[in-house]
């Protein structure tokens, strides 16, 4: 049941008048039933009873009568009798009564009107006082069939209800899509470490173990011809001068073909990572970069002892650091670099701010910022975040949170 809408404003005080075709009528009155035929709306009046005391033939024929067999009947019995359901609608609270029984003019456009033949059609109407002399006499209806409206209204509601439905499944679909590439992507990191650590292990037992030997090897053999120097003529000494020259070069690029082993099995897999752990690996890292890149380091770290990390979690929080220290090498053109690190029981923080150049924001949301995208998926594929702060001319703050399961 709808409950009545208050207009502040009714139409003008109108007088009772049955509709009486072809009466000696006043011209006004004529002039008044001519209007009234003339609306495709039907208009009915009723008297304090609720009876009809006029009605338009549009009015009539909706409810499928001739206007003259309406006339004294009461409308609520006649066309308002019952809710959707077919439940009895009590007259009591029947809004068209109440513009007369309690001066409460209403529009309402969710019931049903019925048919003489006991169909029922959605309907919107209004309903006001009729004011004569101060005193209210009855009501004024106006109504419109809306059965069209209504099935456009439920038409469009249906199609909506469907395209949700179609949104709600693709939603599903690139939900679950999405959750596979980053599981695919998690599994690519991982293989790619394990491919990683497999070729450190290989560089470093097999040619790092090489590499040793040989320059061993040319180190005996420049100690020997210094010792055959002394025993040997003229001619034979600048031989072996030149044969000790040669030894001593190669042994030089020996020792360089050592450190450049050495740190292409470090960019592989840090030793230190497996030796010390996470917080020893981020400390050397932080260090080994500001060095290498000439600036000035505010180094805070404050780490619990009892912060457990799997070591794949490890290695990509480490991946992460590195991703974050050469973000600032190749952008930032800083001096001063401030790095913090909290773990608790609880979580991981890691913040890093410089006082480069900075950047828009937008920069960092760009489709070609893949460095980013990689340190953020990292987080996600950890349960954590990476919240990244920059203007340009200010420097930039990468924030990295990780939440750590309960034990």
């Amino acid at each position: 049941m709808s409950s009545a809408q208050r207009h502040p404003s009714a139409p003008p005080a109108l007088q009772p008048a049955s509709y009486l075709p072809g009466a000696d009528q006043p011209v006004w009155r004529d002039k008044l039933s001519q209007l009234l035929e003339s609306t495709g709306e039907g208009i009915f009046g009723i008297d304090m009873h609720g009876s009809c005391t006029f009605i338009n033939r549009a009015g009539a024929e909706q409810l499928g009568f001739a206007p003259d067999e309406v006339l004294g009947k009461n409308m609520h019995e006649l066309a308002h009798h019952s809710h959707a359901d077919g439940a009895h609608y009590p007259e009591q609270l029947c809004p068209i009564f109440n513009a007369f029984r309690m001066a409460l003019p209403c529009r309402i456009d969710t019931e049903l009107f019925w048919r003489r033949d006991g169909s029922a059609f959605a309907v919107e109407y209004s309903s006001y006082p009729i004011v004569d002399g101060g005193v209210v006499q009855g009501a004024v209806v106006t109504f419109v069939d809306i059965s069209a409206r209504k099935r456009a209204e439920e038409a469009l509601r249906h199609a909506n209800d469907v395209l949700e439905q179609r949104v709600s499944e693709r939603t599903q679909a690139l939900s679950e899509a999405l959750q596979q590439l980053r599981e695919l992507s998690a599994y690519t990191h991982t293989v790619r470490e394990e491919e990683r650590t497999r070729i450190a292990r290989e560089v470093h037992d097999e040619l790092g173990s090489l590499l040793v030997a040989l320059k061993m090897d040319v180190g005996w053999l420049d100690k020997r011809l210094g010792e055959q120097q002394q025993r040997e003529p003229v001619a034979a000494q600048l031989m072996r001068d030149t044969m000790r020259h040669k030894c001593q070069n190669m042994g030089r690029l020996i020792e360089a073909a050592v450190d450049n082993v050495g740190r292409i099995i470090t960019d592989l897999r840090p030793s230190i990572l497996d030796h010390q752990g996470l917080w020893a690996a981020l400390d050397w890292q932080a260090h080994e970069f500001v060095q290498s890149a000439e600036l000035t380091l505010d180094w805070q770290m404050d780490v619990e002892q009892a912060v457990p990390l799997p070591e794949p979690s490890a290695m990509a929080i480490f991946r992460i650091f590195q991703e974050m220290l050469s973000n600032v090498g190749r952008h930032a053109q800083a001096s001063h670099l401030a790095i913090t690190i909290r773990a608790t029981a609880g979580e991981i923080s890691i913040r890093m701010q410089d006082n480069g150049r900075g950047a828009a924001p937008e920069a960092f949301e760009a489709a070609n910022a893949y460095g980013v995208m990689g340190m953020r998926e990292r987080a996600r594929h950890l349960g954590g975040s990476l919240e990244i702060s920059s203007q340009i001319g200010l420097g930039a703050t990468f924030h990295l949170r990780i939440q750590l399961p309960k034990p």
